[in-house]
């Protein structure tokens, strides 16, 4: 039997714009002569939908559009992810489902059994969890068709468990031949590598082929990286699809033999991919086509400004230069040289007068105080409002430049630095903006060099540098990624690095006091395991003194 894997960017409550798509890859996949196309979760209305399912009207014209489908290819069979209304009279109204479309008709019908509530996940808050689930038969083969994390529980891979079920060995037990897998599985650095091995367990464990189709594009905070495949029994790869990119590709599950399209591999290349895949959908959207970017001359604006012009075109990318009486000459220099070599408009707007007028407005108040870190902010905040001017005028989304160890550890300015609809690089530690502005150079140099060499520095006090205040990055960066993504207390991260312990202890308290300012900022694009944002819910309000 041919099976079409069809790997497509929906769009959250599109139900046009997601309709002509399946109609595009069914179509082509008609054409190459396959019996069955499956597309992936909920990708009729687009994932997450979040609490747009508790709209009785978002779940029914899901189903008009479905019947529609199934009426316009009734000479096709097309498996469609899609939220239907739950049986039972209690708990959630709605599942998450998956509609096998044939000869006119929704025939067949499967609803998720496992329902993730970690990191960005919350799906028990909008769905009911099916109860059970069945086989049906094409093409003369049983299908084990489960959803996402339905395939995310096998003994043989997972040293601990989540769940008790385990779908997938279920229905093979039922007599399941064959497994398919709709997935919205979003992406982070690593989980290709770790989605690949987890179904070729799978599928050697169970001795079947495996088949995963994968959304892409981003939707919000989140990016799909798509990169569907097919396993044989025996875990080797037989298709797959590109990473970060829409695709169709063909399995003849006769031969064991399908489409291999290119992947991207390493972390800088796949990391600095769904930085601007993100970055471009989270822009067209939300109904956006320009974007403002201030250009200070540092790395962090200019890996920003990079993505942005590979996410939607230089001409759709406004630079903005706000030097004060503290930039240097060097840092004006380099913004004006990034904006020439990527070709995008330029302006310099300065802030000394702006500044001054703060200063003169607030003397009374100020009176018999010294200058502090309020003046430092006075100038953050004078850019962040002459940027959202800029983005007002020009009908454009202010991208913020900030990463995050600046994030984690609060090095940023409320209404300042912060301001903006998109923080690109909230999730890309300082290190790392290091290595994508490398790997960026690599393949055309637009970062002057000088950018990436110079220390770094906020420029809002005389000769000021990162480091006044803050650790090497190296060191700083690390003990985030301890305490942040792995969770470990100050004493284990001491005993892990072997940093000093105050040092350890100074950070940490700097992550856990800036979280008020985190849950101001703008959206981010996760490309890690653990994102500040929707994948972090920490209290504002608390106080946790852990060793």
């Amino acid at each position: 039997m041919k099976i079409a894997l069809a790997q497509i960017n929906p769009t959250v409550g599109d139900f046009t714009g997601n309709a002509d798509k399946f109609r595009q890859y069914a179509a082509c996949a008609r054409s190459r002569g396959a019996e069955l196309v499956v597309f992936p979760e909920l990708s009729i209305c687009g994932y997450p939908p979040r609490d747009l399912v508790e709209l009785p009207a978002f779940i029914a014209r899901s189903r008009q559009v479905l019947e529609q489908l199934a009426a316009e290819f009734s000479d096709l069979a097309i498996i469609a992810g899609f939220p239907s209304p739950a049986a039972s009279e209690t708990g959630k109204a709605v599942m998450n489902s998956a509609a096998l479309l044939r000869n006119g008709h929704i025939d067949f019908v499967q609803s998720k059994r496992l329902l993730p509530t970690y990191d960005v996940f919350d799906e028990m808050r909008t769905f009911a969890p099916a109860a059970a689930q069945s086989l049906f038969s094409i093409g003369g083969h049983s299908i084990a068709l489960t959803i996402c994390e339905d395939a995310w529980n096998d003994k043989a891979f997972w040293e601990r468990r989540l769940y008790d079920a385990d779908p997938v060995e279920d229905l093979l037990r039922a007599g399941g031949e064959i497994v398919l897998n709709i997935s919205a599985s979003p992406f982070h650095v690593g989980k290709p590598e770790l989605r690949l091995a987890m179904l070729a367990s799978i599928a050697r464990h169970h001795q079947v082929p495996v088949l995963m189709v994968n959304q892409v594009g981003g939707n919000d905070s989140l990016v799909f990286d798509g990169s569907s495949l097919a396993l044989s029994p025996a875990g080797e790869l037989i298709a797959q699809a590109k990473s970060f990119e829409e695709d169709l590709i063909l399995v003849d599950t006769g031969s064991m033999t399908g489409d291999i399209h290119p992947q991207l591999s390493g972390v800088e290349a796949s990391a600095y991919a769904a930085l601007v895949l993100g970055t471009r959908d989270y822009v067209r959207k939300c109904g956006f086509s320009k974007v403002v970017v201030g250009l200070s001359g540092g790395i962090d604006s200019a890996l920003t400004a990079v993505i942005a012009v590979d996410a939607l075109g230089r001409e759709n990318v406004i630079g903005i230069s706000m030097p004060s009486q503290y930039s240097s000459e060097g840092s004006i220099t380099d913004a004006r040289e990034l904006a020439t070599n990527l070709g995008i408009c330029f302006d310099v707007v300065a802030i000394q007068e702006i500044f001054q007028a703060y200063r003169t407005a607030l003397a009374g108040v100020f009176r018999d105080r010294a200058e502090d870190v309020t003046e430092e902010n006075l100038q953050a905040r004078a850019r962040g409002g002459l940027l959202m001017a800029v983005a007002n005028k020009f009908s454009a989304l202010v991208l913020t430049t900030g990463n995050k160890s600046e994030l984690g550890v609060g090095y940023c300015t409320l209404y300042g630095d912060m301001v903006g609809g998109l923080a690109v690089i909230s999730d890309v530690p300082k290190t790392l903006v290091y290595r994508l502005a490398r790997y960026v150079n690599s393949r055309r140099a637009v970062i002057p060099e000088a950018s990436i060499t110079k220390p770094p520095s906020a420029e809002l006090r005389p000769d000021q540098k990162d480091s006044d205040s803050l650790p090497p990055y190296d060191v700083l960066d690390r003990i985030l990624e301890e305490y942040v993504n792995n969770l470990k207390s100050a004493s284990e991260i001491a005993a892990i690095t072997g940093f000093d312990d105050a040092v350890i202890r100074f950070v940490i308290g700097l992550i856990d006091r800036g979280e008020y300012k985190r849950q101001q900022a703008a959206p981010g694009i996760r490309i890690s395991t653990k994102a500040f944002g929707m994948g972090r819910r920490f209290p504002i309000a608390a106080r946790h003194q852990l060793l």
